[in-house]
């Protein structure tokens, strides 16, 4: 867990601009990330990070990432846009859907962005919306089923997912589109979420290198890039300890010269499409409490809920909860942290020790930087918070500003209600 990085004074005074609940992201914090993860993978000849707009879709975000180098991995139009307007354009754009609507290929391919299929049927499909013809260079999903063990609550068991294709149908579909006149192929697989053990990817990598040196026998196909996904989880709970990406890239670097290097396919470009270690660690969900209730447990209701961070009662998601001015004080009370949702899922913390609590403290929510905004919702009326970004030289500025009432009815056409016949 990193410190918060506002003293208690500082935060009461952004409260008075900004009322709870917020997004806080520290820039120099996702900086520093993004150039550990990226030298980390340095001793590869060609790699490249694919950040997962999805955990954090916010533009500006999107541009710090962009100015070191990141593409952005996308799985919608949305996606697709946002990445284009923070100057992730082209082959810096992976497009990894599923059950992808034609248009969304269409744009994606009129982009030049890289479109990866998660489906072999994907093929006509997405060839017919373009015309009959497909762009120069296709990526395939791989999914390993139980060749791959392991998965997790988040993404599930490999062959019970419903991600990717075949053993099979992988080598099916590079036959298929080489016919078709694509010159340049990826390979991706994404079996994991939120894993902490690095030797999982390791083994991912050797997977996918097998794959790579069968497609190269049976289809006479050269891999130029691997997109071994994402999955590096981040240590949310105490005890926890963060994965060593140098260790990862080392072990990696030994299977590519072991079976890449003497199949003649070096330089063979390293992808990963990571959000949660990017810029997990460096946003909190900043919340008030505004409530305490003492029936058989004790409460804490918060002015945040669910419809604010979905994690904790989606996943039983363990996020650290620290109370600001109390930090060093007595863990000597035992809550359940609550929002105002009409689910009893609705829970930031369950029985978490904690120092006592009074109505008004301000509470953060940590490692809130990716999945967290962006799963959102509008449950019971809620309306999204907002978005900070605590700049490296000190300033704070909004970078998306929290929804009004105005805009939760904008899709509603009131006009006719007075004469509506139900």
């Amino acid at each position: 867990m990193n410190t918060f990085p506002l003293s208690h004074e500082q935060l009461e005074e952004l409260t008075k601009k900004y009322p709870t609940p917020f997004y806080l992201y520290d820039e120099k914090g996702i900086v520093d990330n993004i150039r550990y993860f990226t030298k980390a993978f340095s001793i590869f000849p060609k790699f490249r990070e694919y950040y997962a707009v999805k955990a954090c879709p916010n533009p500006y975000i999107l541009k710090i990432l962009q100015k070191e180098g990141c593409g952005g991995d996308c799985s919608s139009l949305a996606e697709l846009i946002l990445s284009e307007k923070s100057g992730m354009d082209g082959k810096y754009v992976m497009f990894t859907s599923n059950d992808t609507p034609a248009q969304e290929f269409v744009y994606a391919a009129k982009n030049g962005n890289i479109i990866n299929f998660d489906d072999i049927s994907h093929i006509e499909f997405a060839r017919k919306a373009l015309g009959g013809s497909l762009p120069d260079t296709i990526c395939f999903r791989y999914n390993p089923g139980p060749l791959k063990e392991g998965g997790n609550a988040i993404i599930g068991k490999p062959e019970e997912a419903k991600y990717g294709l075949t053993r099979e149908q992988m080598i099916e579909g590079y036959k298929i589109c080489k016919s078709y006149g694509v010159k340049h192929f990826g390979l991706h697989t994404m079996v994991a979420s939120n894993e902490l053990n690095p030797d999982f990817f390791v083994d991912t990598a050797n997977i996918v290198f097998d794959l790579v040196l069968e497609v190269q026998k049976e289809c006479g196909v050269n891999i130029e890039f691997v997109d071994l996904g994402g999955g590096v989880g981040i240590p949310y709970k105490p005890g926890q300890k963060k994965v060593d990406l140098e260790y990862v890239a080392k072990k990696i670097r030994e299977l590519y010269d072991q079976k890449i290097v003497p199949a003649g396919l070096d330089p063979l470009a390293i992808c990963f499409e990571c959000g949660r270690p990017i810029t997990g660690p460096y946003g909190w969900l900043v919340t008030r409490a505004i409530h305490q209730k003492h029936i058989y447990r004790d409460y804490i209701g918060c002015d945040a809920s669910m419809a604010d961070l979905m994690r904790p009662g989606m996943y039983g998601a363990y996020h650290e909860v620290t109370v600001s001015g109390k930090e060093n004080a007595p863990k000597d009370h035992v809550y359940d942290v609550t929002g105002s949702l009409c689910e009893n899922c609705d829970k930031f913390a369950v029985q978490r020790e904690m120092p006592e609590v009074n109505t008004g403290d301000l509470l953060i929510i940590h490692d809130a930087g990716a999945h967290g905004r962006s799963m959102g919702y509008n449950y019971n009326g809620k309306l999204r918070c907002g978005e900070l970004l605590l700049r490296t030289d000190g300033s704070i500025m909004q970078i998306r500003r929290r929804e009004t009432l105005d805009d939760y009815f904008a899709t509603i056409d009131f006009s006719s209600l007075d004469s509506f016949n139900a």
